[in-house]
């Protein structure tokens, strides 16, 4: 009806299949309140751990077939598509590119990009691979370990290495081949996970799993990074194990958000106005390793899943000052360690 707000957004969590969970679920958000309700299982697929919608609403997931490994595709309506898979692991980041109609994967364990073409009804096509080469100093960096595959503001693929502390970005052709640009070498024993961009500066936040540290990146455009600060996300005084996980920024380029897995909190900063970072909060989620999580479409909530503990908590986000504030920690989603708008 003409005059009234919608205040309630679907959202979707991608889940480990280990215990109790089945695969896709969905929840509704009250935007207004962040109170969740209504948690439905969409999709049975094995260990869809990542999540991405294109546009006209089809879904990719990591996915696994006869035993092997990569990418799901289904419809608006959850029915599959099509797997690509191929021996060995499945993927563990999945994008779009609307631009060129085309999905992105990153292969933790085989150290691999992959790019696919996506057809008019949804499905998908492998179109192109990269395998990264090389290690690093820590115990977890003996191979390479590609969490991330997604577009920078001026659309070229960019890549973060967990195992060889690289950013690496390509130039994407529209049918889908790799041409490498660039690589940013991170601090050694970082362990680059994710990457987000400022959306106003020449500014990236590359959040670092092993030593849980956001490094503040000045982005020269084609590919290309330099060093402009390391701030940590943990109290001076921690000293057991912390993998760092999840980053967002909102939309107006004021606050940015990290998890803590292990300290099992939300770390809060202020952007300052030459991009670096101050924190200003570290608030407990009340739960064991959040692994994801998510501003609403209208960056009011947030909202936090948590992989071990099979909970979900959100929280108010007072947009002046970036602070968050618990409404409930009580919302169950089994082995949850993605979630998405739709």
């Amino acid at each position: 009806m003409k005059g009234i707000t919608f205040m309630t957004e679907t959202l979707y969590f991608g889940t480990y299949t280990k215990k109790t969970s089945e695969g896709i679920y969905a929840a509704d958000l009250d935007t207004a309140t962040g109170l969740l309700s209504n948690l439905q299982l969409k999709i049975k697929e094995a260990n869809p751990t990542y999540l991405a919608f294109d546009k006209s609403g089809h879904i990719y997931s990591v996915g696994s077939e006869n035993g092997e490994g990569g990418i799901a595709a289904f419809t608006a309506d959850g029915d599959l598509l099509n797997h690509v898979v191929a021996p060995g692991a499945p993927l563990c980041y999945v994008a779009v590119d609307e631009a060129r109609q085309l999905v992105y994967g990153a292969n933790y364990h085989k150290g691999e990009v992959s790019v696919y073409q996506r057809a008019s009804d949804g499905s998908l096509t492998l179109t192109d691979t990269d395998v990264h080469v090389g290690s690093g100093p820590h115990e977890n960096q003996a191979s390479p370990h590609v969490h991330y595959s997604d577009l920078t503001p001026d659309h070229f693929l960019v890549t973060c290495d967990l195992g060889t502390d690289e950013v690496v970005t390509y130039d994407v052709s529209v049918s889908g081949k790799l041409s490498k640009l660039a690589t940013y070498q991170a601090t050694p024993g970082a362990g680059p996970r994710h990457i987000v961009f400022h959306p106003s500066q020449k500014i990236a936040y590359l959040i670092c799993e092993l030593n849980s540290t956001i490094e503040v990146l000045i982005y020269d455009g084609v590919g290309r990074f330099s060093l402009l600060q390391v701030i940590s996300t943990l109290p001076e005084n921690w000293d057991t194990f912390n993998g760092t996980a999840a980053i967002r920024i909102s939309s107006d380029g004021k606050f940015l958000y990290a998890s803590n897995r292990g300290h099992d909190s939300i770390a809060v900063y202020e952007v300052l106005a030459d991009g670096t970072l101050g924190r200003i909060q570290l608030i407990t989620t009340n739960g064991k390793i959040p692994r994801d999580f998510i501003l609403s479409t209208n960056e009011k909530i947030l909202v936090v899943p948590h992989q071990d503990s099979d909970n979900v908590t959100t929280f108010l986000r007072d947009q002046e000052t970036g602070h968050l504030s618990e409404v409930q920690h009580d919302f169950t989603v089994p082995e949850a360690v993605c979630v998405v708008v739709k």
